[in-house]
């Protein structure tokens, strides 16, 4: 049997997951390799079936005949792939419950480390595996693979150009129900698909600009979500981790904000766009410090080799970090900048 580790947001201790520790918890294996996204069938012709919106349709359909058709909240979470498939298939699961006459179930999604942009790689690459090819690259040929689904306003916007609703920034302003974003700002699987490699060799000066300038771009291409968590860490996926607790923005927690955002929609009501958030409690929480792991919560950085925990100047300067050339950059003395590093203010 396939056993599911039950930590972050699946957890059923209080103490790890103070506001949905008692939840009716659904958990759905990944295994339909097309970003939950496809609808092609296995064939005489063709061995592999791509079914990802198929099976979320389906899991829905099931979970109405064992209470689902009680509930006042459905909330639709995933990570990476799954949290890109949050954007694609929330407002769906929300049309299909209405179809089954359950319109008052309350559809939300949450989506974490799904947000990836399609602009240009660091290196460019022949597209000939999934990790060197160009994101924007690899889902135009998903996409026709998969004879993928993606939200109808979003494919009416985009002129039937589908591979764009498969990216956070042009899909979430087309969708109606309500989704809170999270997203590492420096995330790994972003880095990769860039062709950042961030081990071994010290990172070139034109690679330091380009993970900058990548943590600018998702800055910029968050703000304007209504909800949502971004600190300035490199890593991938936070929901699950045990750790989810820990990391803070601004001095606020993930689960606080989530928690926010839940008495938000339920004080305003169950809409993509939320008015004003409720007094002391943030919603749009985003680090403004320029490099990975400038937040002092960050998870541990951790030496690939040896395993050995890492402070965040040791990495920085593993990375081929110049204090000096940084502090000028920046308009300070090299000293004080250290000790920003040091304790992350």
């Amino acid at each position: 049997k396939h056993r599911i580790l039950r930590t972050g947001i699946l957890s059923s201790q209080p103490e790890e997951n103070p506001h949905w520790w008692n939840a009716n918890t659904v958990f759905v294996p990944y295994c339909s390799s097309d970003v939950w996204s496809g609808s092609t069938a296995k064939t005489d012709q063709n061995d592999y079936a791509f079914m990802g919106s198929q099976i979320i349709q389906e899991v829905i359909k099931e979970l109405v005949t064992k209470g689902l058709d009680g509930a006042k909240v459905l909330l639709l979470a995933g990570s990476s792939a799954g949290g890109t498939g949050v954007l694609l298939n929330v407002d769906r699961v929300s049309e299909l419950l209405e179809d089954l006459g359950l319109g008052s179930v309350q559809v939300r999604g949450l989506a974490d480390s799904g947000w990836f942009l399609d602009h240009k790689q660091y290196r460019l690459t022949d597209c000939i595996d999934t990790i060197s090819c160009a994101p924007t690259e690899a889902i135009k040929r998903g996409v026709r693979y998969w004879n993928s689904v993606v939200p109808e306003r979003c494919s009416h916007v985009y002129n039937g150009e589908d591979w764009n609703c498969f990216f956070g920034y042009k899909v979430q302003p087309t969708l109606k129900r309500p989704v809170f974003v999270v997203q590492w700002l420096f995330d790994e699987a972003q880095l990769m698909v860039d062709n950042v490699h961030l081990t071994g060799q010290p990172v070139q000066e034109g690679q330091w600009r380009y993970i900058q300038n990548l943590g600018s771009e998702l800055r910029n291409t968050l703000k304007n979500v209504p909800a949502m968590f971004a600190p300035a860490c490199l890593s991938h996926e936070i929901i699950t981790r045990s750790y989810w607790m820990d990391i803070h923005v601004k001095g606020t927690s993930l689960p606080r904000a989530l928690q926010c955002w839940d008495r938000s929609l339920r004080h305003h009501g169950n809409s993509s766009s939320i008015q004003a958030p409720l007094r002391g409690c943030p919603l749009h929480l985003i680090d403004s410090c320029p490099w990975p792991h400038c937040n002092p919560t960050c998870p541990t950085i951790r030496e690939q080799l040896t395993g050995q925990e890492m402070s965040v100047i040791q990495f920085l300067t593993h990375l081929g970090f110049d204090v000096q050339r940084m502090a000028q950059q920046q308009g300070m003395e090299p000293h004080k900048l250290l000790g920003m590093l040091s304790n992350g203010t």
